[in-house]
């Protein structure tokens, strides 16, 4: 037969030679490691098959028989490329003084403390002393202990501008950062903390490892020389969440008619739902959910109101003229977040809204409010399709020419646009009456205003160009408002 032959390996007192290619006598003096054969069996033109084998060569053991696999099965070479460093020999080094600093506890952040630490390193956990343990472990001489299980460690420079740093994530959350003055130092226990999480992590799943691109489990021990291929009673552990793949026939997966049920199932379930759910207007004839009054499109609002100037901008403007007009910096300042707020939340419950209770005494606290519900509007008082038309009017160079523009314009804004526009236009008139004592120009409600009342649509253009438009419109329309709103002069 031709090819390479391993001979019987059954017993394991006699040293048996294996049978090996020429190859440079440089190579003949491995005696440890991983070493892989690939031997072509050439019987015939149509099974021309290889096998990869895989062993492990140690002083005290023998090599065993080596695992065949078919070269076109996929997952065979993660099995094999895996087997060697997966029993890589565990390493338990006794001890050395590291920088250590924990910086997460069960997922909660720490504060950075970088300390000293006696560092013993054992099979599955990472020991950390505050003093050096001279005579193994001390009853309460342990500081803390890193569970290596199911832990994830990696090179880090983004955590600490120290060099040589390396990060280890418990599975519970907890993270450690690592450090040596000497680069050999951290690499040697990188290396060996991380070959005892990887042998710790596999030994918690079961001694198990897994074929690349598939579900199914082997042994511990299955792909080592000697143990042959998968049992066919091997079972996978969790059966009901999993499903099948034929290794050695077609690699697609095999839905069961239980899993597309149960997709179509939840599909009806949801297309009923989504059919049968009440419209919007059924719930707010059931009282389940209120119209707001902040934020709500100022035309729907004045059509639930029954009314062409919203309630509350009334009430607000009766209780800023009844309090005085004569305040410092009317409009100008702003009144507390937290209170206005709470009368926002009033307004937008539907309940009963007393401005002349105590609580509600400052009176910027109502014209916050006040501002804050020409903000959140939709659609701005000075609607969208109007803000590039006022720009121009304001523009244009002859006064009489300008107010007879703005005048047009204001005239063709829907009803209740035009009805508020003229009631707070009016009311700020007034507040321009008491100038001398709060301080307030046609210049500052203009910048106050302006941004407030409109805005375009898109901010594709310069903001701040805009923001001196907004401003000079409102001050004009201030300054002119009697002749535009045909206001009796008295």
């Amino acid at each position: 037969m031709a090819g390479t032959r391993i001979t019987n390996l059954q017993n394991a007192g006699k040293q048996i030679p294996l049978i090996l290619p020429p190859q440079p006598p440089q190579h003949s003096a491995a005696a440890q490691g991983a070493v892989q054969m690939r031997i072509k069996n050439s019987q015939s033109s149509g099974d021309r098959l290889s096998q990869s084998k895989s062993m492990v060569l140690q002083d005290s053991e023998v090599p065993q028989k080596p695992i065949s696999r078919h070269r076109r099965n996929q997952s065979q070479h993660g099995v094999v490329l895996t087997a060697a460093a997966a029993f890589e020999p565990l390493v338990d080094i006794k001890g050395e003084h590291l920088n250590v600093a924990k910086i997460s506890e069960n997922g909660k952040k720490q504060r950075k403390n970088w300390t000293s630490m006696w560092t013993v390193l054992t099979t599955d956990e990472l020991l950390l002393y505050k003093d050096k343990q001279e005579t193994g472990v001390k009853t309460g001489g342990k500081t803390d202990v890193v569970q290596l299980c199911g832990a994830v460690i990696e090179w880090t420079t983004e955590k600490s501008s120290k060099k040589n740093v390396f990060q280890i994530t418990t599975k519970t959350g907890s993270e450690y950062l690592i450090q040596a003055d000497s680069y050999s130092t951290a690499s040697k226990w990188h290396d060996a903390i991380r070959r005892n999480v990887e042998s710790s992590t596999k030994e918690d799943r079961g001694f198990a490892l897994r074929r690349s691109n598939s579900s199914e489990l082997l042994p511990r021990h299955s792909s080592l020389p000697g143990y042959g291929s998968v049992s066919p009673t091997t079972k996978p552990r969790n059966p009901v969440h999993r499903r099948s793949i034929n290794m050695f026939g077609s690699s697609k997966l095999k839905h069961s008619a239980s899993d597309s049920a149960d997709k179509n199932g939840v599909k009806n379930r949801l297309k009923k739902f989504i059919i049968r759910r009440p419209s919007m207007k059924t719930l707010q004839e059931k009282g389940l959910i209120k119209d707001r009054v902040f934020g709500c499109h100022l035309l729907t609002l004045c059509e639930r109101e029954g009314t062409t100037i919203p309630k509350f901008v009334k009430t607000c403007l009766e209780a800023v003229e009844k309090r005085g007009l004569d305040a410092d910096g009317i409009y100008r300042v702003s009144g507390n977040l937290a209170t206005i707020q709470k009368l926002r939340f009033i307004v937008d419950q539907e309940e009963e809204l007393d401005l002349d209770h105590t609580q509600w005494e400052d009176i910027h606290v109502i014209t916050g409010a006040l501002k804050m519900f020409f903000r959140e509007l939709p659609e701005p008082l000075f609607p969208f399709r109007f803000f590039q038309q006022f720009v121009d009017a304001v523009r244009i160079k002859d006064s009489r020419q300008k107010t007879q523009a703005v005048k047009k314009l204001i005239q063709q804004l829907p009803k209740p646009n035009h009805d508020t526009m003229k009631l707070l236009f009016s009311h700020l008139q007034r507040v321009l009456g008491f100038s001398k004592k709060n301080l307030m120009s046609t210049q500052g409600i203009g910048i106050v205003f302006g941004p407030t009342l409109m805005w375009p649509e898109l901010d594709g253009g310069n903001m701040a160009v805009n923001m001196v438009y907004q401003n000079q419109i409102v001050e004009f329309i201030l300054i002119e408002s009697r002749e535009i709103f045909s206001l009796d002069k008295k």
